[in-house]
């Protein structure tokens, strides 16, 4: 259980985008730090981030993002609705959710969950001579089992994970797929994969070594939510993805 003096002190910043009245960033204020009652240790950072599509005409076009440090270990949540009040409503029960996963309070599911995309936001479609990189990382991927990278994922709430596993020492992506998970690597070997928990088959291809912007036609080509290729100058693994407002996000590994 968290320390009382979390709910008092910590101080839950905000992003707002869009026409979001003030009314509803103070019911998310106290919604989310209410939930850190449920929280496995202490809450040392939040912040909310409520936004509104750039088209109302789209599918849940309102959003609300909390992410949570609970004595060092991340955890992100997202929902999407057809109003504010209901995406804010959505964030306590998924961060109480969350807080079990990482706490061991209840048995973690080894396979992906149905219905995980029912309150996910829906992407805007801009025309692709609009779209562009708008968001870089570069981070140094963290080693880890596909066991491992498949919970942080989780806990998350991401669609696909960049790391190094742990076994190859190769740039990974780990993804879900057909019920269970899939992991793709830079340069595969099925005879060196290992058990593991999750259910989960290995992509027996290569990733494309290619540029960035043929990283992007490629993406399109195939209609693709996100690629992992591989960086001609480096050798690292990179991700290319697309974003929920319609433009491309990139992962990338450091040198």
């Amino acid at each position: 259980m968290v320390q009382a003096k979390n709910l008092q002190d910590v101080d839950v910043a905000f992003e707002v985008r869009g026409d979001v009245p003030d009314r509803f960033v103070e019911a998310a204020r106290e919604k989310v730090a209410a939930s850190f009652r449920q929280a496995p240790g202490p809450v040392l950072f939040a912040r909310v981030k409520l936004s509104t599509a750039p088209d109302p005409a789209v599918e849940r076009p309102a959003m609300a993002q909390a992410n949570v440090d609970v004595n060092g270990r991340l955890v992100r949540v997202e929902a999407a609705a057809e109003t504010m009040q209901e995406a804010v409503d959505l964030l306590p029960d998924l961060l109480r959710a969350r807080f079990e996963r990482i706490a061991g309070r209840r048995e973690a599911s080894r396979a992906p969950k149905a219905g995980r995309n029912a309150h996910r936001p829906v992407r805007y479609v801009l025309p692709p001579h609009e779209r562009e990189i708008v968001r870089r990382k570069t981070f140094a991927p963290e080693t880890q089992t596909p066991d491992e990278a498949a919970f942080d994922m989780d806990v998350m709430d991401y669609d696909f994970w960049l790391f190094t596993d742990a076994e190859t020492g190769r740039d990974a992506v780990l993804y879900r797929d057909d019920g269970g998970y899939r992991l793709a690597l830079t340069d595969p070997d099925a005879d060196l994969r290992g058990p593991v928990a999750i259910p989960l088959t290995v992509s027996p291809h290569p990733a494309p070594r290619i540029s960035e912007k043929e990283a992007i036609e490629r993406l399109e080509a195939l209609g693709l939510p996100f690629l992992f290729f591989v960086d001609g100058a480096t050798g690292r693994g990179k991700v290319l993805y697309h974003r929920y407002d319609g433009h491309y996000g990139l992962l990338e590994s450091t040198p």
